[in-house]
């Protein structure tokens, strides 16, 4: 077999190979003396069939057979001997000509076929010890656990019945069914609606008309959407709601005692506070994680610059593309309602997703360098959050993963991502500072390279009645 260079630019290659006619037909003869003693073909006495007689009937789909194992096994062991690793599967391109494949498949001509790709760039991982990241650190004041824990009672606080007018605060149950111009819209109906006065649930001027109604009434209700309504055919739109009151209910007292923890599942209140300080305490910390990822990020990006597989850049941008025209297309949002155009937008994807790919193989080398391994264990409990999130369809998420190349990789992929970050963390420089919430939670713009999205975030998105409903909040 004989491999040649023929192209050596920038991360691309592409080779050569020729195998010359005499070595395949050294192999498909070795291979056809392998199937003599094997073959039972009528009139021929088992293990006596001419390997002439086996070469004319078989020769030629074993010599496929040959060619195409060639094509899977080859790419392998010539990357291995030449020290290189491929950012992507090379491409194999073949003669296309059947008068050349024939004579291939014959024996009548050598074998020649050319592997493109792009190869993983060669760098040095620089010293992090000198880098230096603030953590950032929120002490959870006791007014806001006692606020929380409130909001927690809130749902279970108990309701009485009243003949009385619906105030501020009051349960009410009701039927509804919206309209706009007339005609009813999809979501926007319910019955024996619970909705609390007050709560901010629904949308803007909803709620208040309800203020003064009694069980057994019926009132239209109109409102309008907000203009930056999540349904796009609804935003900025006047809607009328049919309104009939089943009940209304006054609420109980608020308390948080022994009582409404054991009602909880908890066998106190401190502990409820413990439980809801706690809970703080990690959302707090998930932020706080975020903001020193970036930090480590935004410094090895510094600190290595190198040309990317112009393929892996490629693949990432259009996966970021598609998130980012789906957002709008969601938020019913053009480029210009963002302040940008297309071309603009693009060129800021592109490279947020060339950073991407770097950092990914600087990562990848880091954490290759220490020893960091993803368990069976961890990727069985990242697969269950993924089915988790399908409910009904358990099955049909087990066969992808089970059946799609690369589907077990990407949920490897950020596993090791953050299992290396752990460890970067062992190795920087870091300073805990403590401030306020508002601080910790203060936008970030450069957070886009988690989570890419428009430039200027989406009006936050207007729910309806209940949960799923057009007409709740």
């Amino acid at each position: 077999m004989q491999v040649t260079e023929t192209l050596a630019e920038g991360l691309k290659r592409e080779l050569k190979i020729v195998v010359p006619a005499k070595d395949m037909e050294a192999q498909l003869n070795e291979k056809l003396a392998e199937a003599k003693g094997k073959m039972q073909i009528k009139g021929f006495r088992p293990g006596k069939v001419p390997i002439s007689h086996i070469k004319k009937v078989y020769g030629r789909s074993m010599m496929a057979q040959m060619v195409n194992e060639m094509i899977q096994e080859k790419p392998t062991s010539i990357l291995s001997e030449r020290g290189e690793k491929a950012a992507t599967q090379p491409e194999i391109s073949m003669t296309e000509d059947e008068k050349e494949a024939e004579e291939i498949l014959t024996g009548k001509a050598d074998f020649e076929f050319t592997m493109a790709y792009e190869i993983i760039p060669e760098f040095e991982v620089a010293d992090m010890s000198n880098f230096k990241v603030v953590r950032e650190v929120v002490e959870v004041p006791a007014e806001e656990v006692e606020e929380q824990v409130l909001r927690v009672a809130e749902n279970s606080r108990s309701y009485e019945a009243k003949d009385g007018e619906a105030a501020d605060g009051d349960k009410v149950t009701i039927d509804y069914l919206g309209k706009v111009d007339g005609e009813p819209f999809e979501g926007g109906a319910d019955q024996d609606a619970e909705l609390v006065i007050g709560s901010n649930r629904f949308i803007p001027g909803f709620e208040e008309q309800l203020v003064g109604v009694k069980a057994g009434d019926e009132k239209v209700i109109t409102v309008s959407f907000p203009a930056d309504y999540q349904a796009a055919h609804l935003a900025g739109k006047e809607a009328t709601f049919d309104i009939t009151v089943k009940a209304v209910a006054a609420p109980g007292e608020l308390e948080i005692n022994d009582e409404v923890a054991k009602s909880l599942g908890l066998e106190s209140a401190d502990k409820l506070r413990e439980v809801v300080k706690s809970q703080i305490e990690s959302q707090y910390g998930q932020v706080t994680r975020q903001k020193l990822k970036r930090q480590v990020l935004d410094q090895l990006d510094e600190a290595h610059k190198f040309d990317s597989p112009s393929k892996l850049v490629d693949a990432e941008f259009e996966n970021i593309w598609r998130q980012i025209n789906q957002e709008l297309s969601d938020n019913g949002k053009t480029f210009e309602d963002e302040d940008t155009t297309e071309e603009a937008a693009r060129e800021e994807y592109r490279k947020l997703a060339e950073r991407r790919v770097r950092l990914g193989l600087v990562l990848s080398k880091i954490g290759e360098g220490a020893n960091i391994q993803v368990s069976d264990e961890e990727l069985q409990r990242s697969l269950f959050e993924q089915v988790r999130k399908f409910p009904g369809q358990e099955q049909e998420i087990y066969e992808y993963f089970q059946k799609t190349p690369g589907a077990v990789a990407s949920l490897r992929a950020p596993i090791f991502e953050e299992k290396t970050i752990d460890h970067l963390m062992t190795v920087v420089d870091v300073t805990d500072k403590t401030v306020t919430k508002e601080e910790l939670m203060a936008d970030d713009e450069a957070e886009a390279e988690e989570k890419p999205t428009p430039k200027k975030k989406a009006p936050a998105k207007k729910k309806a009645a209940k949960k799923d409903d057009a007409a709740a909040e």
